[in-house]
């Protein structure tokens, strides 16, 4: 796959290239909410490393000092011997308990610093991936339903699990292995150049030729891993669909096309994760095999140093005890070198996460309110459309919708699947945002008042009905938190739906399970009337609210909802049309513009589309004009290519 096509498929790329470095922004806004911790973290890990240097030079002095007796004790020590001279004791013995108490000590203590170093990273890493996933989270669910029709879920729950996962794994284990790296190169460092400067440079020799090959590796491996990240939402996305619609899979028998589309999107992320691996099973090889020339080249020219003397233009004298610890030392240096490119291996992935990260949190809300702006006060509830006009991605949907709603009054909405109907109210709603025109709540244009309170005095009943994993109460009552058990069964009764609730196993603290599957759609339908119902709205917005109910039981809702609308304005839309025929006011919509309004009884003398529609549900099919018929087959033709209701 290359990088174009995955720029196409990637819908945060926009957004992601914008942001200069992710990495600086995360440490910067998230990071520094936590110094303490990190502080902590890094003071530990020097003192950690600094202790787990000592048992190898110990084991040299030891064997100068003690086993050999070449080097007064004091004397062995490359740095500070004066300042060790008066603690040391005399003898043999002593002096060896000396050095395994010191040993000992210093494991001790590594132990503990290391704990504190564990700590202090963990407790950073973990509240960062904390803050940084709820605030991604509460940014992307302020944005407008137009972001939420264009992206799919799988590629924002990658970001939000996989991605945020793969941050903290840096901030932990990446950022305590950078800082280990940084004390043993240093502390290694100067104790080589301590013990025998010549012999230091020579192990040094590997190091430039490791630092150019781990930034080549960083050149190419950073497009790798953004390829991977944006292959990694495309599977989430398809996973997330196939699963949603497993009922529609099994019984439409396409489980093997489903399975082909699968093993596609999973190719993609295969393709694109193996050519990271391919990069990075070349470079951690080729860090070892330049690791280990230096290590050969040292034992040689050390080795050689000890038993003949100083090589060619080498001078002065190495003990064997120093020579041993050189090689420890040695190598404990080199393969913290090697262990570089898995630093930046995780620096890179982490990168890569933080972009998109960033980009879903950078992405523009079109809808959005001032920050003084006052709530909504509904007195009469007169709703007012002056004008609207509406599109998605600049193609028309709405075109100058013009009505005004006294308060109290109920406005049915209908016409064929495409007219716009939903878009309507969703737009009362603020769901979107008008393009032209505007409308107004008792005066008071809602785009100028706070989302809460707009929201908060609607009770919108959609006719995708949605439920949350949890109980009918529950369910009930979500967005009316505080409600006792009283209201919720006087709210699910005017729902006709108390009792089927009755009926379920446990009642009222049945488990609807994911998304209310547990129950059929009528019952999933009459819960959402009954939130409606709890929340006792100033305005009431009925989108098909009883479209997956029987007849008989509609008839029952429709008299609750009658009730319920019989003070307070109401917004209804139904393809049913007998259950709005005693609406005040009609609205018929076609191709996005209002073609008719009026009563019910109005509509069907003026022999329109209302009237042809009535006519359709009636079973008159045979009286209907030609010129209607040949309309709907243009207007379904325009559905299935996706236009809106």
């Amino acid at each position: 796959m290359s990088g174009a096509d995955l720029d196409e498929d990637d819908p945060f790329e926009e957004q992601r290239e914008e942001i200069e470095n992710p990495m600086k922004r995360l440490f910067l806004e998230y990071g520094s909410n936590y110094t303490g911790a990190a502080v902590v973290g890094i003071i530990a890990s020097f003192f950690a490393r600094i202790l787990d240097l000592l048992p190898a030079l110990m084991l040299g002095i030891a064997i100068d000092a003690v086993i050999r007796q070449d080097i007064p004790y004091a004397e062995a020590f490359p740095i500070g011997s004066g300042f060790v001279g008066p603690y040391v004791p005399d003898g043999r013995m002593a002096q060896f308990w000396l050095t395994v108490g010191i040993i000992a000590g210093s494991f001790l203590l590594s132990a503990v610093f290391h704990w504190t170093r564990n700590w202090g990273f963990n407790t950073f890493a973990q509240n960062v991936q904390h803050d940084i996933r709820t605030d991604t989270y509460d940014e992307m669910q302020r944005l407008d339903m137009g972001f939420f029709a264009d992206k799919q879920t799988g590629e924002m729950m990658s970001i939000l699990s996989n991605d945020v996962n793969r941050l903290e794994k840096f901030l932990n284990d990446g950022m305590n292995s950078l800082f280990r790296l940084l004390v043993m190169v240093v502390g290694i460092g100067g104790l080589l150049f301590a013990i025998n400067r010549q012999l230091a440079l020579v192990a040094l020799l590997p190091v430039p030729l490791i630092a150019v090959f781990t930034y080549l590796f960083i050149q190419t491996i950073q497009p790798k891993y953004a390829a991977v990240r944006s292959t990694v939402g495309k599977v989430n996305s398809r996973l997330e669909n196939n699963l949603g619609g497993i009922q529609v899979i099994k019984s439409s028998t396409t489980e093997s096309y489903e399975s082909d589309r699968v093993e596609d999107v999973s190719r993609e992320y295969f393709d694109a994760n193996w050519g990271a691996i391919r990069t990075r099973i070349k470079f951690f090889p080729g860090l070892r095999v330049l690791a280990g020339i230096g290590f050969v080249i040292t034992f040689t020219v050390g080795g050689l140093w000890v038993t003949q003397g100083p090589p060619g233009p080498f001078t002065g004298g190495l003990s064997t005890g120093m020579f041993v610890v050189f090689i420890l030392y040695t190598q404990r240096f080199i393969w913290p070198m090697a262990q570089f490119g898995q630093i930046i291996n995780m620096y890179q992935r982490a990168r890569a996460s933080s972009a998109r990260i960033f980009g879903l949190m950078d992405e523009p809300n079109r809808v959005g309110e001032e920050p003084d702006a006052p709530d909504l006060e509904v007195t009469e509830g007169r709703v007012k459309y002056d004008n609207v006009s509406f599109g998605y991605d600049e193609e028309p949907i709405l075109e100058d919708i013009d009505f005004t709603v006294e308060g109290g009054e109920t406005l049915a909405l209908v016409g064929p699947t495409g007219a716009g109907k939903s878009t309507v109210l969703k737009l009362l709603l603020r769901m979107y945002d008008v393009d032209e025109g505007e409308i107004r709540v008792d005066g008071q244009r809602v785009q100028d008042v706070t989302l809460r309170s707009l929201r908060e005095s609607l009770g919108y009943v959609s006719q995708d009905t949605f439920l949350f994993y949890g109980s009918v109460e529950e369910n009930i009552k979500y967005g009316t938190f505080d409600a006792d058990r009283e209201d919720v069964i006087e709210a699910a009764k005017m729902a006709e739906a108390h009792e089927f609730i009755q009926n379920l196993p446990e009642g009222y603290d049945t488990e609807v399970g994911e998304r209310g599957v547990k129950l059929s759609g009528g019952q999933r339908q009459r819960l959402s009337i009954a939130r409606a119902i709890l929340k006792d709205p100033d305005i009431l917005v009925l989108d098909e609210a009883t479209s997956d109910v029987d007849t008989e039981t509609e008839m029952l809702i429709q008299r609750s909802i009658d009730d319920l609308a019989e003070d307070r304005t109401t917004f209804a839309i139904a393809h049913r049309l007998s259950t709005i025929k005693d609406a005040d006011q009609v609205l018929v919509l076609e191709g996005g513009e209002i073609v008719e309004r009026g009563t019910h009884e109005e509509l069907l003398e003026n022999g329109g589309l209302y009237s042809h529609l009535w006519g359709v549900q009636a079973g008159e099919i045979d009286e209907l004009p030609q010129e209607f018929i040949e309309r709907a087959q243009r207007r379904q033709a325009r559905t299935e290519a996706g236009d809106d209701d």
